[in-house]
């Protein structure tokens, strides 16, 4: 039986949509339950500030065809990959431990999958440095406004001061 194209992507969505909020409320339950499998190192938390940085970056270069697309292949996995992995070596609390966890799984098996498929052809925009301008630019703004209050405000976690 045949959906088609629209109706699948309709049907995703939502199951998507489903699974995040699952994840979030799931998580938000689960936070306060103690449960600690390693101290992280002190130095952790600085690690983090600077492998989030290319983070962002790279999210908004996903969506902005220019040379990043062009040296980085799956821009918004390596993306989730950095971020996971840093955040696993700042948090050792079994909950954080188990969501970054399955999420760096989840990046590598799809980047492993991927490397076995042909990929079809995406219409986008054309490859162009002002693109990449934006990215950086986008990138930057949104990574200091996260580490100055936003991580506060969605997180409760404080990364300065």
């Amino acid at each position: 039986m045949r959906i088609g194209e629209w109706t699948w992507k309709g049907i995703y969505s939502l199951i998507s949509t489903a699974g995040l909020v699952l994840i979030i409320i799931g998580y938000g339950e689960a936070r306060p339950v103690p449960g600690l499998l390693y101290t992280p190192p002190i130095w952790s938390s600085h690690l983090v500030l600077l492998t989030m940085l290319p983070v962002f970056i790279l999210l908004f270069a996903t969506y902005l065809p220019g040379r990043i697309q062009t040296f980085i292949k799956n821009l918004m996995l390596v993306a989730t990959v950095l971020w996971t992995s840093s955040h696993l070596l700042a948090n050792g609390r079994v909950v954080k431990v188990t969501l970054f966890g399955s999420m760096l799984l989840w990046a590598v098996l799809v980047i492993i999958s991927m490397k076995s498929r042909v990929p079809r052809s995406i219409p986008n925009l054309p490859k162009t440095a002002f693109n990449d301008i934006i990215a950086v630019s986008a990138g930057l703004g949104i990574y200091a406004a996260f580490v100055l209050e936003l991580h506060q405000d969605f997180f409760g976690v404080a990364l300065i001061g």
